[in-house]
């Protein structure tokens, strides 16, 4: 497909990037530089390739974030950012260098077979770094805490009175002593490392919440919250990985971005669904099948949701209700049908998935932060 705009794909890595020039009215790249990831080289590669007519630019998504699309959208250019999961790969292609790569990104941008993905706005990437951090922190006293255990463990120290990490045992965790010095200090550090990381997710905690109370975020964790299984962390959770709901014109597109649809490998008069493709944001889905596991019981409302649903719109209530009726049906209909739970939860979720989009139509367009 010819264009009148030249197309240069990135291959963007932490210390170097690999640009892949393919010019207007070409069908092969002409040319293909290797460049140091800094702003000053980038500003020069842009304007020598500049100099030539109108060009755009594209590259995958990754651990270097979005400073690239930003620096080359400030200069007033317009710079493309792919899902990684959802770029074709050719079944016999078993080179991959970055030189290849940055040409197949020029290439395929240009013949329309790549999915973009929304750019967010700093603002937005901030509050979703925070809350991502928070999941690290819970990660982080998981380990700690197990690192303790397993320590007291070869030491044949066992706590069997009530459950692990209650006040009681955290004070059979102050008597014990051991009569070697080394052991005891490696006792004391793993200890230690355990408040630490309590310590840090307490902050954490507490910054999340005064978060969820800004302006921007306020009306959409109130009104997910009006769904079970669905509280402040989750309902932020769901706010800040997704931003703008409305992108998604109907729910089944937002079930594929949380990669929690089947598979699929059809062909003729035979048709085969397999697991669901986790190709989407697995935050989302995380956050969406751990809500999910509440719906297996009862449609019974409890105390904490009726304060939860309290001030909110009729419309909202209504779709809450008609979630947890549904979503519940849904669950032990599978289960009936000799479904794992897993299966069943998982697609529970999707179908829970289905009405966080539809509640998300009834959020105000609210101002950017």
């Amino acid at each position: 497909m010819k264009t009148h705009r030249a197309i240069v794909g990135l291959d963007v890595h932490k210390t170097a990037i690999v640009a892949a020039v393919l010019p207007a009215e070409r069908e092969r790249v002409t040319e293909t530089v290797r460049i140091e990831n800094h702003p000053q080289a980038v500003e020069r590669l842009v304007n020598r390739v500049a100099r030539a007519g109108a060009v755009e630019f594209v590259y995958e998504a990754g651990p270097c974030g979005y400073e690239v699309q930003r620096q080359l959208a400030g200069m007033g250019y317009r710079c493309a950012v792919i899902a990684p999961g959802l770029t074709p790969v050719r079944p016999g292609d078993r080179v991959k260098t970055d030189r290849r790569d940055a040409e197949k990104l020029a290439r395929l941008y240009r013949a329309g077979e790549l999915t973009e993905v929304r750019v967010p706005a700093p603002a937005e990437e901030a509050a979703r770094d925070l809350v991502r951090g928070r999941e690290a922190a819970v990660t982080d006293r998981l380990r700690a805490r197990h690192r303790l255990a397993k320590f007291l463990l070869r030491q044949g120290r066992v706590y069997r009175e009530t459950k692990a990490w209650g006040v009681k045992h955290r004070a059979w965790l102050k008597t014990q002593r051991f009569e070697w010095a080394p052991l005891q200090q490696a006792f004391d550090a793993y200890v230690r490392t355990l408040e630490e990381a309590e310590a840090r997710l307490q902050t954490l905690d507490q910054q999340v919440e005064d978060l969820a109370q800004h302006a921007s975020y306020r009306i959409p964790v109130q009104y997910l919250r009006c769904l079970k299984g669905i509280d402040t962390l989750s309902a932020l959770t769901l706010t800040v990985e997704t931003q703008e709901f409305r992108r998604f014109e109907r729910a089944p597109a937002f079930m594929s971005f949380t990669g929690l649809v089947c598979s699929e490998h059809s062909s003729g008069e035979t048709v085969r669904r397999g697991s669901i493709t986790k190709v989407g944001n697995a935050h989302l889905r995380r956050v969406l099948v751990e809500a999910a596991w509440c719906y297996r019981h009862g449609p019974l409302i409890s105390r904490q949701l009726r304060e939860r649903r309290q001030g909110c719109p009729a419309t909202v209530v209504q779709i809450a209700r008609k979630a947890q009726d549904r979503v519940r049906r849904k669950f032990w209909r599978l289960l009936h049908r000799n479904k794992p739970p897993q299966v069943a939860v998982v697609a529970a979720a999707r179908e829970l998935a289905g009405f966080v989009w539809a509640m998300a139509q009834q959020f105000p367009v609210a101002p950017a932060i």
